[in-house]
């Protein structure tokens, strides 16, 4: 056989080999850091929540999401091990949030949001929907009635055809 045939195939199995310990290397790196969680640090969940480790367990941890608030979650739930610095301007939110001024982020001014559109007043009866379920009832009773006597008429039909 010759090498020349052969060289793709290598190289394929090659690419699978380094993707895979990659994959590993990935793998082990999230291990590592969910194993340095101790009570008392700061994390942040896969779902973008911050909370504070009050307890590790085997394949469970119970994070405290508020003062007084406390959730079991998952091991694998934890994204990442926030530093104290860290978890502290996210929890303490270093961006302030006044409506009278203009924001401004690392000396940028933030767009203001458009003004609401205004909407005309409508009279208060013509948005006013019936929802009676008698009279839906007694409409979807005609209907299932009108069905029944379709099918009978149908069957009659074929009959008559035989």
């Amino acid at each position: 056989m010759n090498i020349a045939t052969l060289l793709p195939f290598i190289l394929i199995i090659g690419v699978m080999l380094l993707m895979t310990r990659s994959a590993k290397n990935k793998q082990r790196q999230a291990a590592d850091m969910r194993n340095q969680m101790q009570p008392g640090s700061g994390v942040r969940t896969i779902g973008g929540m911050i909370a504070k480790v009050k307890e590790v367990r085997d394949t469970t941890v119970l994070l405290e999401v508020a003062p007084g608030v406390h959730s079991l979650y998952a091991k694998t739930a934890v994204g990442a091990v926030l530093s104290d610095e860290e978890y502290d301007s996210l929890v303490n939110n270093d961006v302030p949030l006044s409506f009278d001024e203009h924001p401004v982020v690392d000396g940028t001014p933030v767009a203001e949001a458009a003004e609401e559109p205004v909407h005309d007043e409508k009279p208060a009866d013509e948005d006013k929907i019936d929802l009676d379920k008698t009279a839906a009832t007694d409409s979807a009773g005609t209907d299932a009635k009108d069905a029944a006597k379709d099918a009978d008429t149908a069957k009659d039909v074929k009959d008559s055809e035989k």
